[in-house]
């Protein structure tokens, strides 16, 4: 077969950099560039760029007349919704599962660890010289709630084991039993938040998690939690968090924010108890070799049957 004649598939990463990948495919890099590497009608395998916003995820997607499988690198697929309705019937709509699980869980323990303990209360000191010596909140003996229990979820609560914490609660879309225990529905936050000292936000951007942590959610949460958001910015109303750090009711650590990146003077720099990252849970060393293996495995199903068959990263598929 010729390479006129393979099925094109479009990679953010050079092909050439991903060690074990099926013959019988086209190869093209794009990773948002001004300019397609080929007709987009003939791509059946779109592998959406890391990281680079809405626009460029979905810019080729109403010329993709031919495509089967669209992949992205991220644990959301929020980026590439709103290009979905243009696709043809029977597209499969995959995500990272295995990728971020890591990096997002490893950030997640920094933030709360940062927060609890006053690193960078510590970090000002040190840039004041001055010695900033007291007792400061410990992890241990913490009641953690966990909302949003997927493969990040479940990534978190395994690095929290270590650190003798009071409980670990865990909250999903929907009630199931896992190994480590019990999985709570939604529905039961309310009774939930005010017994955690530490809440964690780990659940994708849907229309039922937009604002899921609104002025009523954090009123429930207890004096002196912290909040710690690895979801997605509006996943929190920005402005109700606002009024309660600036109460001093209520800390916070989020990796996300809403808008973001947050712009200049904004007052969620400078808000009190906050501490913020650049999203960069999954922007880490780990992604690479995690992102090629997901590839390298979804490619091959592909190779092989014409379709994925991987269901654990599968969210979708058009009708």
């Amino acid at each position: 077969m010729t390479a006129a004649a393979r099925p094109d598939v479009w990679l953010p990463i050079p092909a050439d950099g991903i060690e074990g990948l099926p013959e019988g495919l086209n190869y093209r890099f794009w990773d948002g560039g001004p300019d397609f590497p080929g007709d987009p009608a003939d791509c059946v395998f779109y592998v959406v760029p890391y990281m680079k916003g809405v626009r460029v995820a979905v810019r080729p997607l109403p010329l993709m007349g031919s495509v089967r499988v669209v992949q992205t690198l991220s644990a959301g697929i929020d980026h590439v919704e709103p290009g979905l309705g243009g696709l043809p019937p029977g597209v499969v709509l995959c995500n990272a599962r295995g990728v971020h699980e890591a990096s997002t869980a490893e950030l997640t323990l920094a933030l709360v660890l940062a927060s609890l303990r006053g690193i960078p209360y510590f970090v000002e000191g040190q840039r004041r010289e001055e010695w900033r010596a007291g007792f400061y909140p410990a992890l241990a003996d913490k009641s953690v709630l966990i909302v949003g229990y997927g493969s990040i979820g479940a990534a978190i609560e395994d690095r929290l084991a270590p650190f003798e914490c009071a409980r670990v609660v865990r909250v999903a879309r929907s009630a199931r039993t896992t190994e480590r225990g019990e999985v709570l529905p939604l529905a039961q936050l309310p009774t939930l938040l005010p017994e955690a000292d530490v809440v964690v936000l780990s659940t994708p951007l849907t229309e039922s998690t937009r604002g899921l942590a609104d002025a009523e959610f954090l009123a429930r949460m207890k004096d002196g939690a912290l909040l710690v958001n690895v979801a997605r910015g509006p996943v929190v109303d920005t402005k109700a968090l606002l009024a309660e750090l600036e109460s001093g009711r209520l800390r916070a650590a989020l990796d996300v924010t809403d808008p973001e990146p947050l712009p200049a003077g904004h007052p969620l720099w400078h808000a009190p108890n906050c501490l913020i990252s650049p999203h960069v849970g999954g922007s880490t060393s780990a992604f690479m070799p995690r992102a090629k293996r997901l590839l390298r495995s979804q490619l091959t199903r592909f190779a092989d049957g014409g379709a994925v068959d991987n269901l654990d990263n599968i969210v979708l598929t058009t009708h």
